[in-house]
């Protein structure tokens, strides 16, 4: 679905008022994971799904200790878009997509029922094989895209028009590939083809992690380049871009901590 358009749909902030869901998609920054597993609880029934559609790719585990590995699946959300102001979402780009699937790659029946409801819905929806490695690709385009836009704060198109940040992008996503191969779940050449021709497409795009860097919100950054840099580390693993990328922005994080209460 393109163009503007409008949803009215129930909201609460009490999860004990909606009761157990077929589905429940899962969509909040990974810093705030475990405090929305802890509340999963009154939407989880028997044959619940609690589908992931985080970055990162760590999430799965958090919300397995909350509601149990049989109760999770694998997701990757691909779009680019930003809340506008309360209640009103701004898509900026991308392909508008979701991709999810089960961690043993079954085509189980709950997995088909999801891909129905999203193509009833109208989206575009892929029930993949292999989740893992799809959410590890994404983590390499999204260690590349946002780590460069963050780091130099200006949008992609004109990243691709200096040849040194370019191919700074280029080994941000290759660091990460060869993190997530260590890992056991190589990313396919053809796969990372599609993230440099999605980088090349984009118009001027910017990212999630430059737009909480520059307006002052607390930052995904542990959970993209300071988990690769402690993974590559783990597998003495080589990874000098994505830990410039991590130095540059650390500090950054840290300024954007909210302070505790």
């Amino acid at each position: 679905m393109t163009g503007d358009f409008e949803v009215r749909a129930p909201a609460t902030d009490d999860p004990a008022e909606v009761g157990s869901c077929d589905f429940v998609l899962f969509c909040v920054k990974t810093f705030d994971a475990d405090a929305a597993a802890a509340r999963l609880g009154p939407l989880v029934g028997e044959d619940t799904a609690v589908v992931s559609l985080q970055n990162g790719v760590e999430n799965e585990e958090t919300l397995a200790r909350a509601v149990g590995d049989d109760h999770v699946m694998g997701g990757a959300a691909f779009i680019f878009a930003e809340i506008a102001e309360p209640g009103v979402i701004r898509h900026t780009g991308g392909p508008a997509s979701i991709t999810f699937g089960e961690f043993d790659g079954r085509a189980s029946e709950r997995a088909q029922r999801l891909l129905a409801c999203c193509e009833q819905a109208g989206f575009a929806a892929e029930l993949s094989q292999s989740i893992k490695t799809v959410l590890w690709a994404k983590l390499a385009f999204i260690c590349a895209q946002a780590g460069m836009t963050a780091a130099v704060r200006l949008p992609i198109g004109e990243i691709r028009t200096a040849a040194a940040a370019w191919t700074a992008f280029s080994r941000l996503l290759t660091e990460v590939c060869a993190v997530a191969e260590a890992e056991g779940h190589p990313v396919p050449q053809a796969a990372r083809e599609r993230a440099l021709a999605l980088a090349q497409a984009l118009p001027g795009s910017f990212s999630s992690l430059h737009d909480d860097l520059v307006a002052g919100r607390r930052m995904e950054l542990e959970a993209l380049h300071g988990f690769v840099v402690r993974r590559a580390a783990q597998h003495h693993l080589a990874v000098p871009m994505s830990e410039a990328v991590y130095a540059i922005l650390q500090p950054w994080a840290i300024r954007n901590q909210p302070a505790s209460t």
